[in-house]
């Protein structure tokens, strides 16, 4: 993060503005392990949890604890059996289980009630919520092994969940679950997390793991994928000791469930969860059900984010000036091209009397997302508009970006060949150049 007091840091915090305003109200479910606890590394987590909570995101957190149990177990004597990575719990282990974990919660609860001054955690104010909110049933046999009291989610108390979250309460969730007849089973985080972000349709389910998140075959990090995408990094066989293979699958069951996005993000980074919340690049990977981009026809809601496009393009010349008033007599002739909530590129068509021709104007990209064909997708969906109206003609005016709209098919043209409205406007003093295209 830049220095406070920096243009960087004065950019940076204008940038998060809009996911502040976006979040207040809005349930996240955070989920990470118990090596998260047993490697000191809670501190600066609560840190980045209070400060979500300070902005009136309400949380659900949901703890491992398998470092934890399996140092219980190896001090009682007991064998760790593992079932294509999961524990299976047998009857005399179900208590040095349950005790690891209510020592992790213990330590988590602790450092969620830190108020120290001069630190991130000044002042704050995080009730914890637990309970029985989770009823569990035996995961049974598995591939010919008996997972005994090894077990499942079968349901949660989401009203009582709810009642918490609507009280202020940040509500944490063990990886335990409790039968009708009063069993206790030993649950996979990952299947508390990924039921209860189901279950709640939160807006976010996050999974802090050892790995960056989905990476490509070149070792690239992958930071969006759509559920259909993220199916291809799923390993034809399960691997024992890699996060992201228990995690992915939950992910993307979570998003096609409701869950608007689910993110897989390092924890081995400071202030990683903000960094991937709070900007646009992110820092992880994240899923979501459909593509993150959609181009649709604007609405005056979109002025703001038109004109923060368009202005500094109309201050270097490129584009012809605007006015808000003028925004909001055209805005059905603009479309947008939308990222994530972000309007990042725009175009609008303007047709006249004379019918078969029509303008181009207004295209516009956002500086960072200029390389991914986003200015031919806004010309494609203006040529298929323009032909639904019959129109056979597409000019544009143009004093920068001829070459653009040469390579796209478009030829010089003059001034004549406007329409008389448009021949009426022209600026000659600005001398935009004309360029024609036969639909």
């Amino acid at each position: 993060m830049p220095e406070i007091g920096s243009p960087e840091f004065v950019f940076w915090f204008r940038q998060a503005a809009p996911y502040i305003h976006a979040f207040r109200g809005r349930t996240f479910v955070v989920a990470f392990g118990g090596d998260l606890i047993r490697d000191g590394d809670f501190g600066p987590l609560a840190h980045d949890l209070n400060t979500l909570v300070s902005l009136g995101v309400n949380l659900v957190l949901v703890h491992g604890a398998r470092p934890q149990i399996n140092q219980r177990l190896e001090e009682a004597g007991l064998p760790l059996q593992l079932e294509r990575g999961v524990r299976v719990t047998e009857r005399d282990a179900i208590i040095p289980v349950l005790q690891a974990i209510g020592q992790v919660r213990f330590e988590i609860e602790a450092g969620l009630s830190m108020g120290l001054a001069n630190s991130p955690m000044a002042n704050a104010d995080i009730r914890v919520a637990g309970g029985n909110f989770v009823t569990a049933q035996p995961m049974g046999v598995r591939e010919g092994e008996d997972m005994q009291y090894t077990g499942e989610v079968r349901k949660l108390d989401v009203a009582a969940m709810r009642d918490r979250l609507e009280f202020g309460e940040t509500i944490l969730l063990s990886p335990v679950g409790y039968s009708p007849t009063g069993e206790a089973f030993n649950l996979t985080l990952e299947d508390v997390a990924t039921t209860a972000a189901v279950a709640l349709q939160a807006d976010k389910l996050i999974f802090l793991l050892d790995q960056p998140g989905v990476v490509d075959e070149q070792g690239e990090l992958v930071n969006e994928l759509t559920a259909a995408e993220a199916e291809a990094y799923i390993p034809s066989e399960r691997s024992t000791s890699s996060d992201l293979d228990f995690y992915l699958p939950c992910c993307i069951r979570a998003v096609r469930h409701g869950v608007k996005r689910a993110h897989l993000i390092s924890r081995h980074m400071d202030g990683a969860m903000l960094t991937e919340l709070f900007t646009h690049e992110g820092i992880g990977t994240m899923i979501s059900r459909e593509p993150l981009e959609t181009l649709r026809r604007a609405i005056i809601d979109d002025i703001g984010g038109i004109l923060a496009l368009i202005e500094p393009l109309e201050e270097q010349g490129v584009l012809v000036k605007r006015s808000r008033e003028l925004l909001e007599r055209e805005i059905e002739r603009f479309a947008v091209l939308e990222h994530d909530r972000k309007i990042i590129g725009c175009v609008s068509l303007h047709t006249f009397e004379e019918g078969e021709i029509a303008e181009l104007a207004g295209l516009a990209v956002h500086p960072d997302y200029r390389d991914g064909g986003r200015g031919e997708q806004l010309l494609k969906h203006v040529e298929r508009e323009a032909r639904r109206l019959n129109i056979r003609k597409l000019f544009v005016l143009t004093t920068r970006t001829a070459h653009w709209f040469v390579e796209r098919g478009f030829a010089p043209a003059e001034v004549d060949i406007l329409p008389m409205k448009k021949k009426e406007l022209y600026n000659w003093q600005r001398r935009s150049k004309v360029f024609i295209k036969t639909l």
